[in-house]
């Protein structure tokens, strides 16, 4: 069994990473993690530096989520693709094609005080109504089951 998870490093990401290896546990598979930087908009200097940072902080995650899942006794194997998200995901099921795709809700969780947090209820309230972007995208167009892991 292949098992694919999205996997950007956030804290959404390790929680569906956490409960991946919970729920599949007993099938043994092997946990492909994918992560995707996206292409900066234009070549300008300061955007090439941005993406580059990005890709490092990407791929350091990656990796910390791999060391993660084999710790779990899992084999694990890691991508790291470059472009539009949304794409690339679907690409790489096309290409390695995994019996589940598991991706987590995005969502960026503020530490912030009682108007951060007010604003962040609203923000869930309204992001309940719809998938985000890259889920609705995937769940039209993979052709392996799809596991969307809600935030806690």
């Amino acid at each position: 069994m292949k098992v694919m998870i999205a996997y950007d490093g956030s804290r959404n990401a390790k929680l569906a990473l956490a409960q991946t290896v919970s729920l599949f546990r007993c099938n043994a598979p092997t946990l492909v993690l994918v992560g995707v930087a996206e292409n900066p908009r234009d070549a300008t200097d300061a955007n090439e530096d941005l993406f580059q940072e990005e890709y490092e902080e990407l791929k350091a995650a990656l990796k910390e989520g791999a060391d993660f899942a084999t710790r779990e006794e899992f084999d694990v194997d890691w991508i790291l693709a470059e472009g539009d998200p949304r794409k690339m995901i679907l690409r790489a099921t096309q290409k390695h094609q995994p019996d589940v795709l598991v991706i987590a809700r995005h969502s960026n969780k503020p530490d912030g005080g009682i108007i951060a947090q007010s604003l962040s209820y609203f923000v869930d309230e309204l992001d309940y109504m719809t998938f985000g972007s890259v889920s609705s995208f995937l769940a039209r167009r993979v052709e392996c089951p799809l596991l969307i892991l809600p935030s806690p």
